[in-house]
C-alpha cells in the first residue's frame, strides 16, 4: 500500500516532498515484497480485481465524465481490467510465471564435471509505470502494467495521465485500499509531466513501464539509459500497424474488407495503438466507394483533437496524398473520419510515409499495381505493434509469401482479421521491433509480460535450506530438472 491515501494535486503535479515519501516507500517495501511467495501475491490481485469490480459504477462514471468514452466500452474495459488481475492471480498459484531450472551436480558431465546450478528469477525492484491516455482502466493506474509488476513482487509506483486525473486518484485509492495487507510502500501514485521525469532518473527505480507517443516516450527512454546505472524502458511508442489487401482477398471478400477496415480505423475514434493506419490495396476507388458511411465520438483530450488535426495536416501537405473521403462529424468539435489515398510510388520515393501515425480517425490507402511493389512497401517497414494480412483463401500466394515478411516488422501477425482488440491471454504478445517498442522481446499485454520485470540469477552449489523455495529438491510446480519437464 501506499504511505497515505493519493493527494490530490494540482497542475503543477506531485509536490517535490510527497514525491520524495513515495519514492522512499517503494524502496523500502522492495526486499519484504520481494520476499512474499506466488500465493500472497495472487491474493493481492485478487483483492485488487474484486476492489475493482465492487465498485464499478462508479468508476465508470468518472471516466464516462472525463474521457467521453461510451459506458459501454468503459465496463468492457474495466472487466478486461480485473480479469488480466485475475489471470496472473492463477498462473501465480500454478507457477508458471517464474522460469525454473535445476541442474544436480554431474561429475560425468561431458564438458567436465558439473556443480549444482539452480537458476531462477528474481523481482528487479520498483517499478514507474506511466499510464496512457486512452485506456483510463487497462493501461492506467490499475492495468497491466501495475498488475504485471505486481504478479512479479515488484514495487509500482504510478505516473498518472492527466487526460484523467480524477479517475486515476479514485482507482488509486482504492488499490491502496485493496493492497492494505502488502507491505508499505507496495503502491503509490505521483501526477506531473516533471515529477515523471524526475522518477525515471532516481536511482531507486528500477524500470520503467510506458504506453504513449514516440516523442515522450523516446525521451524518457533516453533519461532511462543516460542513467549512471541504466535501468530497462519497456516503452510502446507508436505505430501504423500495416493492412495488406491480396488482389484475390479483393475478388472474394470485397464487401467484408470494407467493412472490417470501416469498424476498425474508426474504433474509439481511431485511438487504440493497434488502429490500421496504413492500408495497401490493389484497387483504391473501389474499396473507397465499398466502405460503408463511417462516424466518430469525441476524442479524449483537447490535446489529442488538436494533435490529430495537425498530423492530417501534415499528411495532406504531403505531395501525392489526398483526402479520398470524409465523414460527417457527429457533433461540434468531433473530428470528421477521414480516408487519404496515395499510390505505391510516392510512398517508395518516401518510405517515411508508412511510419506516420495519425492517431485518431484516419487511415491511408496505398494502392499497388503489382506484387513487386508489395515487396518493396513490405521491405521498407520499421517496427510495428501488428501487420496484417487480408487474403482471397488459405492458399493465397501473395498472403502465404507475406506471412514471415511482416513478421520480421511487427509484434502480431494476423490472417483476415483486424487489429483493434488485443485479448490478455497466455499466448498473446503485445510489442515489436523500434519505434513500436524499446524492447522488441517482451511484451506488455498477456501472462509474459511479467517477465519484464525479473531478473534470473543461478545459485550454484547452495544448501538446500539457503535456496529460494522453489529451488529446494522437494519444491512442487513446474521446472525443468536436468533437461526434463518436471510438471
Amino acid at each position: 500500500m501506499s504511505t497515505d491515501a493519493p493527494a490530490t494535486t494540482d497542475a503543477a503535479g506531485t509536490p517535490a516532498d510527497r514525491l520524495t515519501a513515495v519514492l522512499a516507500a517503494s524502496a523500502a517495501s522492495a526486499r519484504p515484497l520481494a520476499a512474499t511467495g506466488p500465493d500472497e501475491r495472487a491474493a493481492l490481485l485478487d483483492a485488487i480485481a474484486g476492489t475493482l469490480d465492487a465498485h464499478a459504477d462508479e468508476l465508470v462514471h468518472i471516466a464516462r465524465d472525463e474521457t467521453h468514452l461510451p459506458e459501454p466500452r468503459l465496463r468492457t474495459e474495466l472487466r478486461r481490467t480485473t480479469f488480466q488481475a485475475r489471470l496472473l492471480a492463477d498462473r501465480l498459484r500454478q507457477g508458471l510465471l517464474t522460469d525454473v531450472r535445476v541442474d544436480h551436480a554431474d561429475p560425468d558431465w561431458p564438458m567436465g564435471p558439473r556443480p549444482d546450478l539452480r537458476r531462477t528469477t528474481v523481482p528487479l525492484g520498483p517499478v514507474l509505470v506511466f499510464a496512457a491516455s486512452n485506456f483510463p482502466f487497462a493501461f492506467s493506474v490499475a492495468g497491466g502494467d501495475t498488475a504485471s509488476a505486481l504478479a512479479a513482487g515488484c514495487p509500482v509506483v504510478v505516473k498518472a495521465h492527466p487526460g484523467h486525473p480524477r479517475l486515476s486518484r479514485r482507482t488509486a485509492e482504492l488499490l491502496d485500499a485493496a493492497l492494505s495487507g502488502a507491505p508499505a510502500g507496495t503502491f503509490g501514485l505521483i501526477e506531473g509531466v516533471e515529477q515523471g521525469a524526475t522518477a525515471v532518473r532516481d536511482p531507486r527505480i528500477r524500470a520503467v513501464a510506458f504506453t504513449g507517443s514516440l516523442r515522450a516516450g523516446r525521451r524518457l527512454f533516453d533519461l532511462a539509459c543516460a542513467r549512471d546505472e541504466p535501468i530497462p524502458f519497456y516503452g510502446e511508442l507508436g505505430s501504423t500497424n500495416p493492412v495488406v489487401v491480396t488482389p484475390d482477398a479483393w475478388r472474394r471478400r470485397a464487401a467484408a474488407v470494407a467493412d472490417g477496415l470501416a469498424t476498425s480505423f474508426t474504433l474509439g475514434s481511431g485511438q487504440f495503438c493497434t488502429k490500421p493506419g496504413v492500408v495497401l490495396v490493389p484497387d483504391a476507388a473501389a474499396l473507397i466507394a465499398a466502405l460503408p458511411a463511417v462516424t466518430s465520438g469525441p476524442m479524449l483530450t483537447p490535446e489529442l483533437t488538436d494533435g490529430f488535426h495537425a498530423a492530417l495536416a501534415d499528411l495532406t501537405a504531403t505531395p501525392g496524398i489526398e483526402v479520398a473521403l470524409r465523414g460527417e462529424p457527429t457533433d461540434a468539435g468531433v473530428p470528421a473520419p477521414v480516408v487519404l489515398r496515395t499510390d505505391a510510388a510516392t510512398v517508395l520515393a518516401d518510405p517515411d510515409i508508412l511510419e506516420r501515425e495519425c492517431f485518431g480517425p484516419a487511415t491511408l490507402l496505398v494502392e499497388y499495381a503489382s506484387t513487386t511493389e508489395v515487396h518493396d512497401m513490405v521491405a521498407a517497414l520499421r517496427g510495428h505493434l501488428t501487420a496484417t494480412v487480408q487474403a482471397g483463401s488459405d492458399d493465397d500466394a501473395l498472403a502465404l509469401a507475406l506471412v514471415p515478411l511482416l513478421a520480421e516488422h511487427a509484434g502480431r501477425v494476423l490472417w483476415n482479421d483486424w487489429p483493434t482488440g488485443v485479448t490478455v491471454s497466455d499466448a498473446q504478445h503485445h510489442g515489436g521491433p523500434y519505434p513500436a517498442s524499446t524492447a522488441p522481446a517482451t511484451t506488455s499485454v498477456g501472462t509474459a509480460a511479467v517477465a519484464r520485470f525479473l531478473r534470473p540469477v543461478a545459485f550454484q552449489n547452495v544448501p538446500d535450506g539457503a535456496l529460494p523455495p522453489e529451488l529446494r529438491e522437494r519444491a512442487p510446480g513446474p521446472r525443468l530438472v536436468d533437461g526434463r519437464p518436471q510438471p
